[in-house]
């Protein structure tokens, strides 16, 4: 991974490239900010960087044998450290999983943790379990084969275990020379508190919508497409793709949306029945990004009443619906809307039955639409 691959952040990228230039790297490094930022793939091109042989013009040279062997994701002193499902048969540990792991990398380089839970077929949210702290302090009490550093790449610290952060913790503490950690995370205030003090942080902040159409656009996407999902997409890399990759989703998401609203204002309960029914029977990661898009819309729509259009990110089509549908979200009744259906989003993850869960929280629709 090179710097010059990922979009914009050209200050996060110069911070990186002066650490490493002048030697004076951290033993422990965070960069932190929201999921699709590309933080990831900041911190590989970091890694590629300070293990290069041939380093010119702020960028690695791709052609020594470190920068061949990062390009495969098999540098001999770099280790991967990352969520994974349990393993019963044996400890569970990243190296389990490594396969699969640059697979993903290679599929979705913006790092989309829904999608690495799904390729993995999870039926619990992926973690770093407590033998990945023993398993880490193996490897690095050996010494580099080169002349920079063991370099230890960890996505989403966060999603350790207690029992691992306390052992991550030792390591950070204690660090055996020439090591350097590499972390980057999606939610930095759940990560232990002790582990989150005693690294030097840089945060990623979201993409502006700009950046994100001229990546589209440069990626061959249409440019009416490509500004449409750059305006809806929070700045997400990963929800951009997502977006013009599936707009029948996009759209079939949004008559959903009309379809429960209606139905609910009329108190059609057998409309919301059958309605229940034929959503439901989607499979569970399709049905919480369809959750996902209702808390957005509730959130764009009642931000609507503050006749600010400066503020809402929503398609043409979006905002043709919010016109008259906006009134009906307003103070009253949206912490009410959250709640029902950050509920429901999670009891779908959790593999809840998706047609009750659907019509319970249809049937709640009706009454928060009275207040």
């Amino acid at each position: 991974m090179f710097f010059r691959d990922i979009p914009g952040h050209e200050q996060e990228k110069q911070r990186l490239r002066e650490m490493a230039d002048s030697g004076r790297v951290p033993h422990a490094l965070l960069l932190e900010g929201p999921e699709g930022t590309a933080k990831f793939a900041l911190a590989r091109a970091f890694a590629q960087y300070l293990h290069c042989e041939h380093r010119a013009d702020g960028e690695a040279c791709g052609v020594c044998p470190a920068c061949r062997q990062h390009a495969a994701m098999q540098h001999i002193d770099t280790i991967y450290s990352f969520p994974v499902v349990k393993n019963n048969s044996k400890p569970t540990i990243s190296d389990d999983y490594v396969r699969e792991f640059r697979d993903f990398v290679g599929e979705h380089p913006w790092m989309d943790f829904n999608a690495w839970t799904a390729k993995l077929e999870a039926t619990t949210a992926p973690s770093i379990y407590v033998q990945e702290g023993a398993e880490l302090n193996r490897r690095l009490s050996y010494t580099s084969h080169s002349k920079a550093y063991n370099v230890v790449l960890m996505w989403l610290p966060e999603r350790m275990e207690l029992a691992a952060a306390n052992k991550m913790l030792k390591l950070i503490e204690e660090p055996f020379p020439g090591t350097v950690f590499i972390m980057t995370s999606d939610n930095p205030r759940q990560i232990l508190p002790t582990i989150y003090s005693r690294v030097q942080r840089i945060a990623v902040r979201r993409y502006p919508a700009e950046t994100v159409a001229a990546w589209l656009a440069s990626a061959g996407v249409d440019a009416g497409a490509a500004a449409d999902a750059a305006a809806v997409c929070e700045g997400s890399l990963n929800r951009a793709l997502q977006l013009v990759g599936a707009k029948g989703d996009n759209d079939r998401h949004l008559d959903w949306f009309i379809q429960l609203m209606r139905l609910a204002y009329q108190k059609d309960i057998s409309g919301l029945k059958a309605w229940s029914q034929k959503v439901g029977a989607e499979k569970r990661e399709p049905l919480t990004r369809f959750l996902d898009y209702c808390l957005r819309m509730l959130r764009e729509n009642f931000v609507t009443n503050f006749h600010r259009p400066d503020f809402n990110v929503v398609t043409a089509k979006e905002a043709a619906f919010s016109a008259n549908f906006a009134r009906f979200v307003n103070e009253r009744n949206v912490l009410a809307f959250i709640e029902h259906f950050t509920t429901a989003r999670n009891d779908i993850f959790n593999n809840a039955n998706a047609r009750i869960v659907l019509f319970d929280l249809a049937v709640t629709v009706v009454l928060i639409l009275r207040k």
